[in-house]
């Protein structure tokens, strides 16, 4: 298996599975600007990562690629071990692509969507209500847990990815208690560290 990802995206959270599946996979960092290379747009040709090759088989979207290694490494037990099980981590790895992660990229893209500066502000303010929501549903969710579905899963891996977002952009998390210990205990783990070497961060 081949990941491409660079430093920063969500494919962060791709590496950070892979790792704790234990699969054999090698690491193809690249940069913004190769989003728009030939050998890119033939993989993916909307020009994103993350992008994971397996033999003939070509993935796009983290949620796939994510559900796809915990398919193959099911002893690792990335997304639980019951139908039960597999909804909750999907239905909460669901709220971090489909809800926060799109509230987050209005804030890294609405400078170049709107020229009015104060109209971009405001926008910015009601991203931000939104992850905050967001968080404080996650921080209940933690209470009495270190993961997201009570074990690790590929749902913790996403959020790990949002929290460095969280900190790059300054976003308020005072008062997330649970939230906060959880960033704190996952970012010192020997996986996380080497994530964010790769990705140039640590």
């Amino acid at each position: 298996m081949k990941l491409y990802s660079f430093s920063y995206s969500c494919a962060l959270s791709c590496h950070l599975a892979l790792l704790w599946s234990k699969l054999p996979f090698e690491l193809q960092q690249i940069t913004h600007e190769d989003l728009a290379s030939a050998e890119i747009r033939a993989l993916n040709p909307a020009g994103k990562v993350p992008i994971l090759t397996d033999n003939d088989l070509v993935l796009s979207q983290s949620s796939a690629i994510l559900n796809y290694i915990a398919e193959r490494a099911p002893e690792a037990g990335l997304s639980g071990t019951t139908p039960a099980e597999r909804a909750q981590t999907n239905m909460w790895l669901g709220l971090l692509t489909s809800d926060l992660h799109p509230a987050y990229s209005t804030l890294f893209k609405v400078s170049r969507w709107l020229k009015d500066e104060q109209a971009a502000d405001l926008v910015k303010q009601q991203a931000k209500a939104s992850i905050r929501q967001l968080y404080e549903q996650i921080d209940a969710q933690l209470a009495g847990r270190e993961w997201l579905t009570g074990t690790r899963s590929i749902a913790d891996a996403y959020l790990f990815v949002t929290l460095l977002w969280a900190g790059l952009l300054k976003i308020d998390l005072s008062g997330l208690e649970n939230l906060t210990a959880f960033s704190a205990r996952l970012h010192v783990t020997p996986e996380a560290q080497q994530v964010l070497r790769a990705a140039g961060i640590a």
